[in-house]
């Protein structure tokens, strides 16, 4: 049985970045990362769908230690996944990867101060035998496995979909070698993805039609950020990223703060600019105008205004109705409107999974996560050495992996000072009867609400409190005495 102080679970963003995290600063920790994937990337290697990027912009979705010199701040899927592996060998990251090895639980024992992990091995060229357990302990878990299931995407099933003629898959399963040229699209959906596939395959198809059942809020961006590309001519490039990194942290927080306490004013904005794009006799209202304020779900961005562009070339269209069913050619609408279609992708988003799915136990007794209160949005009341990063849903997600990472660093070299070999956050006699509030507020998007009675509760109170801004996290992280009252440093084994 192998024996690792630490152990990150997934090499994609969060993971690749936690691991530098303890190259640069717990130096003497023997990890290992678990990835139950054949390649590093999570979400950066898994999608493979035509037209795949960001949706944010990558100054700010980008590690804090890496700047990115890309001359296009919204990144192809390709060039992230480029920079995740340049960054994986220039820190000699990779060697420590355990590939096709999933996580399938975890028991914490406070006699032994450990975790034993059961890891499945996955079948692969070079991943031994399929579905034998190996068996794996480690001092403390850092859970980097994203916040949505790889194999189960939300796909909801439609009635006659069976009797399709043609090919019908949602984006995440994106058939291999898919011949799309002068066919008829129909994308059921209206989120990034949706709003990604319908210009990037617009030139190639016959039509494509774009079917919500309501609209998204939508924002046009430069694919390029002039002020960076001209900044790194003139300074050093780690300062040139720097410099712009604030700058678009600071644009995000204003403009989610102002949804906040002007969202009359931001929607205006945004509707003006959908209609000053395609054109006073457009249906904005219908097509462009959700039901919802901005940022009650995430803006989709808009790179150079692609969207509008492939809508206003003829080749992509918006349909804004509910499906009445699926037919041997096509969609047929609850008002009675046909789509035909040779192509039906389903674009219904993600299935949110929380921890990759594993089962968890403490001494013993198993881990209800729907009764316990997340520590600061990092860790779990009860719960011992455990971390999981979990991003922002108004920011660039890895402003949140990168302190996160950072977090359990000073967890870990503290713990060695005081000579502690366990950490657990407790609730204080005066937490005790904090109302449960859901792991994300104010935010309706259908991904979060389907399973948001699965995570831990929020308390109304610090550090009991997922907050979900940047500013005030990083000063917590980094600044905030982690002796606090609420964790417990202590050595069990010396205990007793």
């Amino acid at each position: 049985m192998s024996h690792f102080d630490v152990v990150i679970v997934g090499a994609g963003i969060s993971g690749i970045g936690a691991a530098v995290h303890l190259e640069q600063h717990c130096p003497g920790k023997r990890y290992a990362i678990l990835e139950s994937r054949a390649a590093l990337g999570g979400t950066w290697d898994l999608y493979r769908y035509p037209g795949i990027r960001s949706d944010s912009d990558m100054h700010t979705l980008g590690y804090r230690f890496k700047p990115w010199i890309d001359r296009k701040a919204i990144a192809t899927g390709p060039s992230i996944l480029a920079y995740l592996n340049e960054t994986a060998d220039e820190y000699g990251i990779r060697p420590h990867i355990h590939f096709q090895r999933r996580l399938a639980g975890a028991r914490w024992s406070s006699r032994d101060a450990r975790w034993q992990l059961d890891v499945r091995r996955l079948a692969g060229e070079g991943a031994g035998e399929a579905g034998a357990d190996e068996p794996l302990t480690c001092n403390f878990l850092l859970m980097c496995s994203g916040y949505y299931s790889y194999d189960k995407p939300h796909r909801p099933h439609f009635p006659g979909e069976e009797d399709f003629e043609g090919p019908m898959f949602h984006p995440q399963l994106w058939p291999e070698g898919l011949e799309y040229r002068g066919k008829r699209v129909v994308v059921i959906g209206s989120g990034a993805t949706a709003m990604t596939l319908v210009p990037a395959m617009a030139p190639e198809v016959e039509h494509i039609t774009m079917l919500q059942r309501s609209p998204t809020y939508v924002i046009a961006f430069p694919w390029e950020d002039r002020i960076a590309n001209t900044l790194r001519k003139l300074l050093p490039k780690m300062l040139a990223y720097r410099l712009t990194r604030l700058k678009n942290i600071t644009l995000q927080r204003r403009v989610y703060e102002r949804t906040r306490t002007s969202p009359e004013k931001v929607k205006k904005f945004l509707l003006d600019r959908v209609r000053k794009a395609l054109g006073p006799d457009y249906d904005v209202e219908k097509h462009f105008t959700p039901r919802y304020n901005p940022w009650d779900q995430r803006l989709c961005l808009i790179p150079d205004g692609d969207l509008f562009q492939a809508i206003r070339s003829g080749k992509a269209s918006v349909v804004t109705d509910k499906i009445d069913r699926i037919t041997k050619r096509g969609v047929r609408l609850a008002s009675g409107q046909e789509l035909d279609a040779d192509i039906i992708v389903v674009a219904t988003g993600l299935q949110m999974e929380l921890l990759g799915g594993a089962h968890f136990e403490v001494d013993g007794e198993p881990v209800h996560f729907p009764d316990t209160y997340t520590y600061k949005g990092m860790m779990v009341s009860d719960v011992p050495n455990l971390v999981q990063t979990f991003g922002y849903i108004n920011a660039s997600w890895t402003l949140r992996a990168d302190l996160t990472a950072e977090y359990t660093c000073r967890l870990l070299n503290h713990m060695d000072e005081v000579g502690a070999s366990r950490v657990t956050p407790r609730l204080r006699p005066e937490d005790r009867d904090m109302p449960k509030v859901p792991w994300i507020r104010d935010f309706s998007a259908g991904y979060i609400q389907r399973v948001m009675h699965l995570f831990p509760k929020q308390g109304d109170r610090p550090p009991w409190q997922n907050t979900q801004n940047y500013a005030a996290d990083r000063r917590m992280i980094r600044k905030a005495p982690l002796e606090d009252g609420v964790l417990v440093f202590d050595d069990p084994a010396r205990a007793t």
